[in-house]
């Protein structure tokens, strides 16, 4: 959104306003603030994260090996992708320097695992009510339900995508949520045979559907290319992970930085120098920081993370189907960057047909059931961990005093990443389709849409700099307030 655009103090107060709160299906909690002048004309949109977690602050005095465990109560969504990149920032401060190929393969099983649940949780629960039944449509079958009674295939699919991610899960993690499978320097488990046997019986029909999930979203945009391709579209870079040889790797790489053309602007950046790259801003109406390139500042250096970003960043996937699809999405573009904000969804089915084939050439890995399981080394104070989680690129940051107490924690996580991003989609949706028109349920619905194209996670993405507005009362037995403290 372009600062220049917004309204100044003096004729903000002669606006309406009109608030969405809470946003609805997604994780967290937001609102959204229009400003509208005496036409009905949208002049300001602002997407408000209202919630606050201090994970940053209260990490600090604790053992550094407890925070694998800890952080990933962020989120019960995606507590996977919080406990790895936990565990790949501190695998530094043990100085692990590379995972035994047991502890690799078992972490790259548990992320795809997370990478295909939280996709099918996604798309199938949170997205497809909108885009099988219509913005406008009904507001009381927008949901799963919804899907189920009218399309009982589809939701039933979804469902059992789902399943299988988390059953990987609890298989390397030991529980569906908040496992402990991933240790600083490699892991505490392996994979049990029986797991292993389940998997493998599952995993063929997980790819049939995951294709048959491609295929309906490309469905979706066949049907009205103009809404698909319009809707909520902007220019911006890209930002991931990719790996040596430039193929999609969620799990580890470097950071890969494209123009809104689709140049590399910067490439094969270290993740422990992404600060030397990434910059982060703050603002006053909202607890989520706002990230940018350094070399281009906030206004020009903010980018697009997630599977829209990944898909085009990536010179190939690294497997068969998902690869084939991708080359179909790279030509939808015809020769430029994909910006629609609603092909995020058929990037995301992209991805999770890619985490269902690697999850099924990863089972038949006899390293997974057998071999060393922690590496060691001269220990470090200091260690970044990056991994692509499902909404995006995900940093974990730590510093290690010398009694092995966590003394600094800096998490940039992918909702705040996107968060100029989805702040430009809300406006351009704004003021296409809300602009001069009644407001009803049905147009305002449109804005939470394209806020649900990013997946946002707004429970991972809160936190601030410097002090943060508190107010404390002691209130008494009969409810009368006995005391009250202010700070900020």
């Amino acid at each position: 959104m372009n600062t220049s655009s917004l309204e100044t103090a003096e004729n903000r107060e002669s606006l309406r306003k009109v608030v969405i709160d809470p946003v609805s299906r997604v994780e967290g909690h937001g609102k959204v603030t229009l400003l509208l002048d005496e036409e009905g004309e949208v002049r300001e949109a602002r997407l408000h994260i209202v919630e606050f977690r201090g994970f940053e602050v209260f990490i600090q005095g604790r053992p550094y090996w407890e925070v694998p465990v800890m952080v990933q109560r962020l989120c019960g969504i995606c507590p996977v992708s919080h406990h790895l990149a936990a565990c790949k920032a501190l695998d530094h401060v043990v100085g692990a320097q590379s995972l035994t190929p047991t502890a690799e393969k078992m972490r790259r099983l548990m992320h795809y695992g997370q990478i295909l649940q939280s996709h099918a949780l996604h798309f199938f629960h949170l997205s497809s009510p909108d885009l099988l039944f219509g913005f406008e449509s009904e507001v009381g079958k927008r949901n799963i339900v919804g899907v189920a009674a009218a399309h009982p295939e589809v939701a039933r699919q979804g469902v059992l995508l789902r399943k299988f991610g988390q059953e990987v899960i609890r298989a390397t993690a030991g529980k569906r949520i908040h496992g402990t499978g991933a240790v600083p320097g490699g892991m505490n488990r392996h994979l049990a045979p029986d797991d292993q046997r389940m998997l493998k019986a599952d995993v063929a029909k997980m790819i049939e559907w995951s294709r048959a999930a491609v295929e309906l979203v490309k469905r979706l945009h066949r049907a009205d290319p103009v809404l698909y391709d319009a809707f909520g579209t902007f220019s911006s870079g890209i930002m991931s992970l990719v790996r040596a040889d430039g193929a999609m790797d969620l799990y580890h790489g470097q950071l890969r930085f494209r123009d809104a053309n689709g140049a590399i602007t910067l490439d094969a950046v270290p993740d422990q120098d992404y600060h030397s790259v990434i910059g982060e801003q703050v603002k006053p109406w909202s607890y989520m920081k706002f990230p940018y390139l350094r070399d281009l500042g906030p206004d020009q250096g903010w980018y697009k993370v997630g599977p829209l970003a990944r898909v085009q960043n990536c010179d190939f996937i690294p497997s068969p189907f998902a690869e084939a699809e991708r080359r179909e999405f790279i030509a939808h573009g015809q020769g430029g960057l994909i910006h629609a904000t609603l092909a995020y969804h058929w990037a995301r089915m992209i991805e999770m047909l890619h985490a269902a084939e690697v999850i099924r050439d990863l089972l038949d890995d006899p390293d997974l059931m057998d071999g060393p399981l922690l590496s060691t080394g001269t220990h470090a104070r200091e260690g970044v961990g990056i991994i692509e989680a499902p909404r995006g690129t995900l940093i974990h940051h730590y510093q290690v005093g010398e009694d092995d107490l966590v003394s600094m924690c800096n998490l940039i996580v992918s909702t705040t990443h996107n968060n100029q991003a989805m702040n430009t989609a809300i406006r351009a949706v704004a003021q296409r389709y809300l602009s001069g028109h009644e407001l009803t349920e049905g147009l305002l619905n449109h804005i939470e849409v394209a806020i649900r194209a990013y997946d946002p996670c707004l429970s991972c993405a809160t936190h601030a700099l410097g002090q943060m507005p508190l107010v404390m009362e002691l209130v008494g037995p009969g409810g009368e307030t006995l005391s009250r403290v202010t700070r900020g």
